[in-house]
């Protein structure tokens, strides 16, 4: 049975009108589809009577928003300004670069993209692919593309918002023709977004020609009820801070069970947990000492009016510098070796990375205001965590993989993460603590319970997949599992080493690769074991299993990558670019995630 005689037995339309409407639709494009069904839903409205027929020319194309999200702001942002177009009645579509076939790109008429960057530079795992293809120029010219590129980062990094730079540049020398100049937004980026958002906007309508407004859908999965969001947490209770690595392990490693109980927020295996946290007070009274304030200050922050001790402890960053901290202090200071790092972007990016701000006062003393100080520091921003656990099994709790950042200064003091010290030292069982949910799907289990599933999670990587082998279980699927971990010894760091050895007894984990780095004499990591076991491993590839990576950006997931296209060129007989393709294939076809950091 063809589509038309679906529709002829599902529709109201008898045959011969049937066949009018498809052939008035034959050869209409996306867009001017879209621009139909709303002029069609106009005449129901309106009760069939006779409107005023449209202009005679087409609409020219529709707004499509692009994002490439990590963490959720770029998703956050490209919704924001989704619903700023719909304001405007201009015809919208979102998506996510995961979902997006980047071949469709030729097509549209205007596009704005908004996108985060990981790592050294790269893009977010969901815009790998466009980004690839965009770099390589195989999806040609798009002379008729008119675009915008938004980048979010976090100017602490040296490559600060490179995704946007690239994509921007790439779709310039693809022929595409900028609406507006590039943003490049550091981590207070809400208002600045919003802005950007309308004057884009602007520039859009200024060139689209569109009929009434026929929103497209968003191409994102709805998830949950919950009133409460990153910008109105929820105050859950801290039930248990368990350290599980050994007395002698270099690693202090934390699990951490929060009770969500009246919350009503909902999670799935893959999504991370945001938790919103207080500075140290004896670190925001080394600072205060340092600068010569009492902290009685009054300060605003945000548009609020607070004393400066209290926006130090909540509402500004202590424990991440960025450069712009060096380059202001330099300004305010007469210290020329303070101006001289300030004025090298090399030895500023070094001091930024190594240090906190307490360490550059301390060695290169300026008393500061209070007003100076809030100048200088950056927005405090909450930090994410792999959730370690499945609804299924836990119901209203969430449970988190946290490794505890500690750091020895040139001097012996002993610094420490923000948000990781926060819930192994701070913060009590019983006390509460500021969460909320940021949905991942691009880091999914495969919706087929029969689908193999190969994990890579060495360290506090292993907490998605803890919430993988949950689901499974509670779920009765069949489908096979294979755990690559690491860590530095087995005595110390076998993280959640029971409840592994129950589902290896159980059948549920159906093979488990283990590389203990420090154990022998020469170091041992997950992507050996890899090579090690790559003719089986290319057996599961084939047969349709999925390849999750969760962990370290910049090193354990570039090298797992490199092992893994190894396996694929010498056991599928293929070269290094046939190798990469097929791995693109998998990342396409989502079978291929990553969750990095």
């Amino acid at each position: 049975m063809n589509s038309q005689d679906l529709l002829q037995q599902a529709g109201p339309l008898p045959g011969p009108q049937l066949t009018q409407l498809a052939a008035a639709v034959a050869g209409l494009t996306q867009s001017q589809l879209i621009w139909a069904s709303g002029y069609l839903y106009g005449l129901a409205q309106a009760g069939g009577s006779q409107v005023a027929a449209p202009a005679p020319a087409a609409p020219q194309g529709q707004l499509v928003i692009l994002y490439g999200s990590q963490t959720g702001n770029a998703k956050g942002v490209a919704e924001a300004i989704k619903a700023q177009a719909v304001a405007k009645s201009i015809p919208v579509s979102l998506h996510s670069l995961a979902d997006y076939k980047a071949k469709q790109l030729k097509k549209e008429s205007h596009v704005l993209l908004i996108t985060c960057t990981q790592g050294e530079g790269e893009p977010p795992e969901s815009a790998v692919d466009l980004h690839g293809l965009l770099k390589s120029g195989k999806l040609g010219k798009l002379g008729d593309l008119k675009f915008a590129v938004l980048g979010l980062g976090d100017s602490s990094y040296e490559f600060f918002c490179q995704a946007g730079k690239d994509f921007d540049a790439f779709l310039e020398q693809a022929g595409a023709q900028r609406l507006l100049e590039r943003a490049d937004l550091d981590v207070d980026y809400r208002e600045a977004a919003a802005a950007w958002g309308e004057a884009a906007l602007a520039k859009v309508a200024e060139t689209l020609s569109a009929a009434p407004s026929a929103v497209a859908p968003a191409g994102t999965v709805a998830h949950g009820t919950s009133a409460y969001d990153k910008f109105n947490p929820f105050a859950a209770t801290l039930l248990t801070n368990q350290k599980i690595t050994g007395r002698d392990s270099t690693k202090d490693i934390r699990h951490i069970e929060i009770s969500l109980e009246g919350s009503d927020l909902r999670y799935q295996p893959g999504d991370a947990l945001g938790v919103w946290f207080d500075n140290d007070a004896a670190l925001v009274d080394e600072l205060l000492a340092l600068a010569g304030l009492t902290g009685e200050e009054p300060v605003s922050v945000a548009g609020q009016s607070q004393p400066l001790k209290q926006a130090l402890t909540q509402s500004l960053e202590l424990t991440r510098l960025h450069a712009g901290f060096i380059t202001g202090l330099a300004e305010l200071s007469d210290d020329a070796g303070l101006k001289a790092i300030a004025a090298d972007k090399a030895q500023s990016q070094a001091l930024a990375a190594a240090s906190q701000p307490v360490e550059v006062l301390k060695r290169f003393p300026v008393k500061l205001s209070a007003e100076q100080l809030v100048g200088l520091l950056r927005p405090l921003t909450p930090r994410m965590y792999s959730i370690a656990s499945s609804q299924a099994e836990v119901e209203e709790e969430v449970h988190l993989t946290v490794g505890v950042v500690r750091y020895p200064q040139a001097d012996g003091t002993l610094r420490s993460g923000g948000a990781s010290s926060y819930l192994a030292d701070r913060l009590a069982e019983g006390q509460s603590v500021r969460v909320f949910v940021e949905h991942n799907d691009n880091f999914r289990l495969p919706a087929n319970p029969a689908t193999p599933v190969i994990m890579v999670g060495p360290g506090t990587g292993i907490a998605p997949f803890r919430a993988f082998m949950q689901q499974r279980e509670a779920q009765g699927d069949e489908g096979q599992n294979w755990l690559f971990f690491g860590n530095p010894h087995f005595t110390q760091d076998f993280l959640y080493q029971v409840e592994w050895q129950k589902y290896v007894k159980s059948g549920l984990l159906t093979r488990i690769d283990l590389a203990f780095s420090r154990d022998q004499a020469h170091k041992i990591y997950v992507q050996d074991r890899i090579r090690e076991r790559g003719a089986e491993l290319w057996q599961w590839l084939e047969q349709g299993a999925h390849f999750y990576v969760c962990g370290d950006a910049n090193r354990m997931a570039k090298d797992v990558q490199e092992a893994l296209l190894e396996v694929i060129a010498q056991h599928g007989g293929k070269d290094r670019e046939a190798a990469e393709e097929y791995l693109n294939e998998l990342r396409r076809a989502k079978r291929y995630q990553r969750d990095v950091y």
